[in-house]
């Protein structure tokens, strides 16, 4: 079982254009579509999607399209109610797969309802193997709550408690890997984030670039305590790193519709081999394949396990 949290969950509309997107001008729309949405939300689409269990955490009320949506694909939620409407985000996607994003700040949480939503997790995690604090933090929340669970998950189930895997960004993934007590087993940042976690937030394109610069760089929060960095490098794969080695994955070329929701559904390909038992290189493998597929589909759309290509990713190790 693998239950996920999204804090700051959200309708995503996807808009596709059938010409490059002009500011100040009336662009016609080839498609247009709409899904529950949120990293951690869009995890457990992909999870259910390819036959695993998994329960998705989220605020939001019982007639809200979000929920909606969830019931309607047979994803199994558990929510705290709000009494406010859950945010809508916009994606707008022109031919060649240029994505652009609209992201609404979401609903404030109180300190009363952060207790509750915490409450909920302890309670849902007893039997999890992983649990995945994923998305960005709707205002009123400080940015270290992600610590915060993973010290309370911990301290509540002991030796029972699930894995942690955190997928964030800006001052939330920071904070999230600054404490022993509460540091993720995994995080998964893409080439911006990694190089603002080290503190070097301009180096972020030679990374891109670089995969052995960007294996070192993983290497240096795995010494500070996080057993397995998955940096997602877009077109370029995937480094993953841990105590034991470093590795790089590249998947052959697709053709790229939408790239919104690719690097949660890569986080979600890793979750799977995991519970399959595969190895290190066949998770890096599988978060791969999974990414290209979904890179590879319209809008929000999560790719099932049969619809991705394991065996058409090349993996290399990273001599550091």
């Amino acid at each position: 079982m693998i239950v996920t949290l999204t804090a700051n969950p959200s309708l995503d509309r996807t808009v596709e254009l059938s010409d490059e997107l002009r500011r100040g001008t009336v662009m016609r729309a080839t498609r247009v579509a709409q899904d529950s949405g949120g990293k951690g939300v869009n995890i457990a689409r992909a999870l259910k999607g390819s036959g695993f269990d998994t329960i998705a955490i989220l605020p939001g009320d019982n007639d809200d399209p979000v929920l909606l949506g969830l019931k309607e694909e047979g994803v199994q939620y558990v929510n705290m109610s709000t009494g406010a409407p859950i945010r809508s985000n916009i994606t707008v996607v022109e031919p060649d797969g240029t994505t652009t994003k609209f992201n609404a700040p979401g609903e404030p949480l109180n300190g009363l309802a952060q207790q509750q939503l915490t409450r909920l997790l302890i309670q849902e995690t007893h039997d999890a193997s992983w649990l995945v604090l994923a998305g960005s933090l709707p205002p009123g929340v400080q940015s270290d709550y992600y610590s915060v669970v993973g010290r309370a998950i911990r301290e509540a189930l002991g030796e029972q408690a699930p894995l942690i895997a955190v997928d964030t960004s800006g001052k939330a993934l920071r904070d999230a890997v600054n404490g022993q007590d509460g540091m993720p087993n995994l995080i998964k940042p893409n080439s911006e984030e990694l190089a603002e976690l080290v503190g070097r937030p301009d180096t972020w394109e030679e990374l891109e670039g670089d995969i052995e610069l960007t294996a070192r760089t993983a290497r240096e929060l795995v010494n500070r305590g996080v057993d397995t960095v998955l940096a997602t490098l877009g077109g370029k794969g995937a480094a993953l790193v841990n105590a034991d080695g470093a590795w790089h994955a590249i998947h052959e070329p697709v053709k790229v519709r939408s790239t919104v929701g690719a690097g949660d559904c890569s986080l979600a390909g890793y979750l799977i081999a995991h519970e399959q038992g595969k190895n290190v290189q066949e998770c890096l493998a599988q978060a791969v394949a999974h990414g290209s597929a979904a890179a590879s589909l319209a809008g929000t759309q999560v790719p099932t396990l049969a619809q991705t290509s394991p065996e058409r990713v090349t993996i290399t190790p990273i001599v550091l």
